[in-house]
């Protein structure tokens, strides 16, 4: 291949070329001593070099490349005119005036600017929205939630607290930072629970669930409450109190008792494929009519049958999913929706927030069969996660009994009848002389105490006159609610044997009301006032056994039975953030 050299017309533009640098240098030069247009100069020279090199181009011909002594069809160059814009106009030595310079250097900077992404106001509240700059799609990578989140928690009694939280924060650290802020017992019973009162529904969120992440989904009438939940984890405890072997498909199948270590195996199992089977009424989309149907509970969802109780596939239709999907209990009452019984529950899509038609309704025929649905739904959701929720505070307790002084435990087994009249006490094996014994004392304490009565009027700070009031401080005291409100607050906070409060009577104002819970039904108790050698007492059981106070008669019904159902066990209580 070869290429023509240069013609003389282009020879002769470079000379010209480099006359004009050296007219500049001594141009510059004088500009010291000599007040000269510059500007103007610059014009002129550069109008005059424009049209000698458009002369010259024009004038100028260039040979095609050759290929092998042929001429490459390629290669084949037009002889064209120079574009007359200013970027395509200019070349490597060619003298520029100084407003074109200028006016290149905005242009480059602002193409700089606009190629860049956006920056993100760091103020955005201080900026109206029109100045506010706004992210296109696409300009800034989607990042995962990080920093800090500002969340805000109920009490039961309506009072709030806000605190501020980690984006990875789950339901378990926030209950225990609350537990220590608050001074309350650390008893692994607490619960932060998702209430939506426009929806009438709430849950109680698993220790594992991200906080963030379940605020993300709720709407602004929302809120997370913080109370007490002794249910939480209580069917690893007594798992045949809530898996009922009618309802449980695989124990129907054995024909036989299942021992209660091998359900649960069986509900953790992945591999395994238990089923809860029932009837249940459901709630038709759109509509306020119900319709008794028979329905299945598996891992792969809830399905109803359209031939009776058949299992087959083919009979089979899908209601609810459940992973994407959390199983609520309704708290409005059987009139808003029109149930045929009080034990509403509803299976909510993550995805709705408000709309109450995209809710599935289900009523259940008691309060077993609804709370062996609704921890069936959990288990099968989340299943060996919540054994591992259940186990880690049982784990922090053993790592932390290590470095803390042993605590004696106030039990049955741990209380002792001494003898203490000698020179040194001795422990009443004989159970007669025990009891002997503290009817003695008991009797010897009443006179001694109806003496000083007789002697004077006691002071403020006396024991029996405390004894009418001191029960208020308790926690376990709730004072003057009605019935319905201690069976909200026991249903509220989980229906477990032996839960327990105190209230005032209504029907009579110098008695109280033990309201507690056995196999998941409530009962009240009445405790009435009597008198004795003129000492006023209280009685559970018609005067057979008397107390001076109600912290007396809780701490003897904790560790004895008596004449209730079970002892006294969870103290239904609040707090106050």
């Amino acid at each position: 291949e070869c290429i023509k050299l240069p013609s003389s017309g282009y020879i002769l533009y470079l000379i010209l070329l480099s006359i004009s640098d050296m007219f500049f240098f001594f141009l510059f030069l004088s500009l010291s001593e000599d007040d000269v247009d510059l500007e103007a100069l610059v014009n002129d020279m550069n109008s005059s070099f424009e049209s000698l090199y458009t002369s010259c181009s024009v004038q100028t011909e260039s040979t095609p490349l050759l290929h092998n002594g042929q001429p490459h069809r390629s290669a084949t160059y037009q002889t064209q005119a120079q574009p007359t814009s200013p970027h395509q106009r200019l070349h490597r030595s060619q003298p520029m005036h100084i407003l074109a310079v200028r006016r290149l250097q905005e242009e480059e900077q602002q193409y700089r600017t606009s190629s860049l992404p956006a920056i993100p106001n760091p103020f955005p509240e201080l900026c109206s929205p029109a100045s506010s700059p706004t992210l296109s799609s696409g300009s800034l990578p989607q990042c995962q939630p990080s920093g800090k989140y500002i969340i805000k928690i109920f009490s039961e009694d309506g009072m709030g607290k806000v605190v501020e939280i980690p984006a990875d924060m789950m339901a378990r650290d926030l209950c225990q930072f609350l537990v220590y802020k608050n001074h309350c017992v650390d008893d692994n019973s607490w619960a932060l629970v998702e209430h939506h009162p426009a929806l009438g529904l709430e849950r109680c969120l698993e220790d594992h669930e991200l906080v963030v992440q379940v605020q993300a989904s709720m709407t602004s009438e929302s809120k997370f409450l913080f109370r007490k939940n002794y249910a939480k984890y209580e069917f690893f405890k007594n798992p045949l109190n809530f898996f009922p072997e009618q309802m449980v498909a695989w124990c129907q199948e054995t024909n036989g008792t299942i021992p209660p270590s091998q359900l649960l195996q069986n509900f953790l199992n992945s591999s395994s494929c238990p089923e809860i089977q029932g009837y249940l009424y459901v709630k038709e989309m759109g509509r306020k009519s119900w319709k008794k149907l028979y329905v299945f509970l598996r891992r792969s969802g809830l399905y109803f049958s359209t031939k009776g109780t058949s299992k087959e596939p083919r009979h089979l239709q899908l209601l609810a999913d459940l992973e994407d999907s959390n199983v609520f209990t309704v708290i409005t009452g059987r009139k808003l929706h029109n149930a045929p019984t009080d034990f509403e529950f509803c299976i909510k899509p993550n995805k709705v927030r408000n709309e109450v038609k995209e809710l599935r309704m289900l009523c259940a025929e008691d309060e077993q069969s609804r709370t062996c649905w609704m921890t069936a739904f959990r288990l099968f959701k989340y299943g060996i996660l919540l054994y591992q929720n259940y186990k880690i505070p049982q784990q922090r307790k053993t790592l932390l009994s290590h470095f803390s002084a042993p605590v004696r435990s106030v039990s049955e087994n741990s209380l002792v009848a001494m003898d203490f009249s000698g020179r040194i006490g001795r422990v009443i094996d004989n159970p007669v002389e025990a009891q002997s014994a503290a009817m003695e004392e008991g009797h010897a304490w009443r006179k001694r105490s109806h003496r000083m009565n007789i002697l004077g009027s006691p002071s403020p700070l006396h024991p029996s006159s405390l004894s009418g009031v001191i029960h208020r401080t308790q926690l376990w005291f709730h004072g003057r609610i009605s019935r319905e409100e201690s069976h909200k607050l026991i249903h509220q906070q989980g229906r477990v044997d032996g839960m327990f409060l105190l209230r005032d009577s209504q029907s009579n104002p110098k008695a109280f009301v033990l309201t507690m819970c056995h196999h998941q039904k409530i009962k009240h108790f009445q405790i009435l006032p009597c008198e004795e050698d003129g000492q006023m007492f209280l009685s559970l059981d018609d005067g057979a056994t008397k107390f001076t106070d109600l912290i007396q008669l809780v701490e003897f019904y904790t560790l004895n039975r008596g004449v209730l159902p079970c002892k006294l066990k969870h103290p239904c209580t609040t707090v106050a953030l």
